[in-house]
């Protein structure tokens, strides 16, 4: 359910665990709010995000019960909270309903599909799927967990850069995979055992993070834990997630919520829309623009 305030309503309690989305009406897009709003729009963007809702009420009132909570948890907690929700999402109706209307087929295999060069402290980790726009399927999050483990195991890396080989730097979660799951509850281990997001985040002192293209869903997620995030100008970033009926899995919930806070989290997800640069700099989602070669 969607709960629209406009002006002074200070009156109104915090939601806490209550599954409804509170919007605040404000000045503009992602801009300040009261304590108890889950997301702050200006006016002209309230059909954007009720539709969206609307489209997926379930997914969008997970999210915004979700996001109140990662405040207070710490950052192991907040992925396995996130990874809890994700797994519980794609057993419902919303993410069925997505997949019955889905024509997306797996990619080709490949050897390998992340690439590592060592340079004495340095270690670059480049995501190599091009034609997919380095979606990240299975085989490619397995690889740049292990790629990641390397750096957590060697003090003498002392940096780290993530990087995307072709069009993006990483498009999100590869479609024609999503939903080739075992079954919800061993998803969500192997979720948190192979979470490259758990080792970026141990590892952001050292990581710099260069994005460029269409990064979206997981591809912002996991380059948010970096300590350092440097974007090309024609960057793009979004969260779809709520328009498959899930919410962001790859730790957004929990990285992007450090950089911008929970409520300009919310109305990423919850409206869908794509930003770039300039916005994304102003928020602190992203740290410099600059070519990225």
């Amino acid at each position: 359910m969607l709960v629209v305030v406009r002006g002074d309503a200070t009156e109104i309690p915090t939601p806490g665990s209550l599954p409804v989305v509170v919007c605040w009406i404000g000045e503009r897009f992602g801009g300040d709010g009261p304590q108890h709003a889950d997301v702050v729009i200006g006016d002209a963007d309230l059909a954007e995000l009720s539709g969206q809702v609307d489209r997926a009420p379930t997914a969008a009132a997970v999210l915004a019960v979700l996001l109140r909570a990662q405040p207070d948890l710490d950052i192991d907690a907040g992925l396995a909270a996130e990874s809890a929700a994700y797994s519980v999402l794609q057993s419902g109706p919303e993410f069925a309903a997505w997949r019955a209307g889905a024509s997306h087929l797996p990619g080709d295999a490949r050897d390998r599909v992340v690439r590592t060069e060592r340079d004495g402290d340095r270690l670059v980790v480049t995501l190599d799927r091009p034609d997919r726009h380095n979606a990240v399927s299975m085989q490619l999050r397995d690889e740049l967990h292990e790629a990641l483990q390397l750096a957590d195991f060697d003090d003498s890396i002392t940096t780290v850069e993530l990087r995307g080989n072709g069009p993006s730097f990483c498009s999100g979660g590869d479609l024609g995979e999503f939903g080739r799951r075992p079954d919800p509850a061993t998803a969500h281990i192997t979720r948190l055992a192979r979470s490259p997001s758990r080792l970026i985040a141990a590892l952001s002192a050292r990581t710099t993070a260069h994005i460029h293209g269409a990064t979206m869903g997981g591809g912002i997620e996991m380059a948010a834990f970096a300590g350092r995030v440097v974007a090309d100008p024609a960057t793009r970033i979004a969260l779809p997630e709520i328009q498959l009926g899930l919410i962001p899995g790859a730790g957004g919930t929990v990285s992007l919520t450090r950089r911008i806070g929970r409520r300009r989290t919310a109305a990423l997800a919850l409206t869908g829309r794509h930003i770039e640069t300039d916005l994304a700099l102003e928020w602190g989602l992203i740290d410099e623009v600059a070519p990225v070669g």
